[in-house]
This record gives structure tokens, sequence and C-alpha cells, in this order.
């Protein structure tokens, strides 16, 4: 077998393309039926012990099934002979054809093999009802959003991070205040105090994740955490089966920054949380200062939904594991204008009522 040979998972029973099954947490064939562990396939992974692979593979279009141009990979099944085309970084994926679950073996291999992964634990029926109660709960998108709008493509997709642990030292120092007030026959008084805080400690991160893919916005996919870590396996390549899955494209150097800067924030907020007792509180200066920084790489479950609506795109995430769901939606400016108007009405009405009681209406 080539270092960059496509792996397929057949049933034993019939020859079916088994697939892994969230719901029962197996590997399972959706034509008869069979299940088994995912244990049973472990010997499947020896591929990826025996080869490494650089983080920039050059493919030789001679020697395997398939080329590279322009980041286009054109792979031809093993089941049908039929082209699978994927871009660069395509990890697994599936045959347009015969439906066949694929995974790329040499974009798994050595230095691209992820440590850990956290298997799918919603299904794709979780997504599309997770979709319609999220739609159905936010009063300000247009009703004919809620029943116009139709799913163009839902995908499950293994989504390769960096996960960053650090100890760190930090110190912050406040500006505060305390205010009182009270009065007397003649007057009302206001005291300020100004105070200086000053919060140092020492801390452990685990598991901070940044998003190893150009294609998921960061923000999206800091918005679908947490993660819950403690769910996750050994990688073996059968969790992908079923799925799709892309290797990493930003190196975890080029990632660094950013988990220092989630991890300072955290920092920060955390030493916050210990001020209290002041009206105010205002961060004047902080320093933190990060030692003993480790690093592993994990593919964690995301579903995508993209939905059109009058000729537009909405994309939607859901957390794989957890169900938790984001996507922007449209507003609908008829809801937006019955809301101004009823606030105007409201404050009419209070107003009317004030000039009723001192004499002026």
């Amino acid at each position: 077998m080539s270092d960059y040979e496509l792996l397929q998972y057949k049933c034993p029973n019939c020859g079916g393309t088994v697939e892994f099954d969230s719901n029962t947490q197996k590997m399972k064939c959706p034509f008869c039926d069979s299940e088994f562990d995912v244990e049973a396939l472990k010997q499947m992974d020896e591929i990826l012990n025996k080869h490494s692979a650089p983080d920039d593979i050059q493919w030789d279009t001679e020697q395997h099934d398939w080329e590279d141009t322009e980041n286009i990979s054109v792979f031809v099944c093993q089941s049908c002979g039929g082209e699978i085309i994927g871009d660069e970084n395509t990890a697994a994926t599936t045959c347009p054809y015969c439906g066949n679950n694929v995974v790329m073996s040499g974009r798994l291999a050595g230095v691209l093999k992820p440590d850990y992964v956290i298997p799918f634990k919603l299904d794709k029926k979780a997504a599309k009802d997770m979709l319609k109660s999220y739609i159905s709960s936010k009063k300000f998108a247009p009703n004919t959003f809620k029943s116009e709008n139709r799913l163009k493509e839902i995908k499950g997709l293994y989504v390769p991070f960096w996960l960053f642990d650090s100890d760190i030292s930090a110190a912050v120092q406040y500006d505060a205040t305390r205010v009182r007030t009270w009065s007397d026959s003649n007057y009302r008084y206001t005291e300020t105090s100004h105070f200086d805080v000053y919060r140092e400690g020492d801390m452990s991160f685990a598991n901070i994740p940044v998003d190893g893919s150009t294609k998921m916005p960061d923000d999206l996919m800091e918005s679908i955490e947490p993660f819950n870590f403690d769910e996750a396996v050994d990688f073996q390549t059968a969790y992908l089966s079923g799925y799709l899955a892309d290797k990493y494209d930003v190196k975890m150097e080029e990632s660094i920054d950013r988990a220092n800067q989630r991890v300072k924030v955290s920092a920060e907020q955390t030493l916050l949380t210990t001020v209290n007792g002041y009206s105010s509180v205002t961060p004047r200066s902080s320093a933190v200062t990060l030692n003993d920084g480790r690093s592993k790489y994990a593919f964690y479950p995301v579903w995508i939904l993209n939905t059109t609506y009058q000729g537009e795109n909405y994309t939607f995430a859901m957390n794989g594991q957890t169900g938790k769901f984001v996507g922007n939606l449209p507003v609908s400016k008829a809801k937006l204008a019955g809301l101004f108007c009823g606030s105007t009405a409201a404050i009419t009405a209070v107003v009317f009522i004030v000039g009723r009681l001192l004499g002026l209406l």
C-alpha cells in the first residue's frame, strides 16, 4: 500500500462501505445493519504509524492514481473507478458516484496525523432539527424565512484544531472607585473614593483550541465552543468514515499568537472576578507571562449547514458533540419597525400621563 492510497472500510458480511455511527459510537453498515467496534479497525491505522509525511507533500502524479493541479486533487475511487475531486487539504470525503467513504491516508500520516479526535455525538437529523428550532426561536427573523428558507447543504466535518497547554503568571492593576451618597434636609451629597487595586496569580490552562483551517472563520469556531476534551480518544481513521475532514493548513507556530491572546484575556477576566466591593473597576495595566507551553493536534466534530433565502446564502454551525448552534439570520424590517412603534407609543403614553398629573395637558 502506498503512502497516499485511499482507505475504505468494507463490511465483512456484505462488502458494503461502513461508516461511523454517532448514535451507537460504533462502525455500522448502512446496507445490512451490521455493527462492530471501532477498535476492530485499529490495524488499518498502522499505515499512519509506518510512514511519515512532510508538511508540504509533493504529489507524484505518474506513480499514483491521482494528480494535483492548482491545489485541486483528483483521486480514483477503488470501488467504482470514478474520480473524487478535493483540494490540497482534503483528508476524508465521499465518492460522488457510488457513495463510498474514503480517507486519504497520506494526508494523515506522520506529522499530519492528529493525536486525538472527538467523535461525532449528534447525527445529521439532530443538526436539521436544531436548525428548525434555532430559526423558530428568533422572533425578529422574517416569517417567510422560517417557512421558505431551503436547506442547500449539510455536512459533517472534522475540523483540525491545535490545542495548547500553558502555565502562566498574571498581574493586573486596576483603577477602582467606591461611591457613597447621603442627604440632609438641605442637600444631597456624593462622595467618590479612588483606589489602586492590584491582583496577581499563577494559573494553568489546558486544551486552549485554535482552529487550524483557513476555511473555518475563527469567530465561528469559537462561537460553538466549548468542546469537552474529556471525551476525546486516540485518533483512528475509522472515526472519519462517513464524514468530511481536512488536514490543517495553518501550522502550529502560526496559531501560537491567537492561543496566547486567548490565554491572556481569560487570565485577566479570572483576576477581575476577585475584585469586589467597588462601584467601578477599570484595568490600567496587565502583564501575563507564559511558561512551559505545549501543544497537540486534534480533530473536532462540526456540522455545517447552508440555507438559501431570497437569493442569499446563510451559514450555520453546530457543535457535533454538544449541539451548540450558531448562525446569522435575516432581520424583518417590519418587526423592528413594530418594536420601535410600540416603544414610541409606550413613551408617549407615559408622557401623557405625567402631563395630565402636572396639569400640562
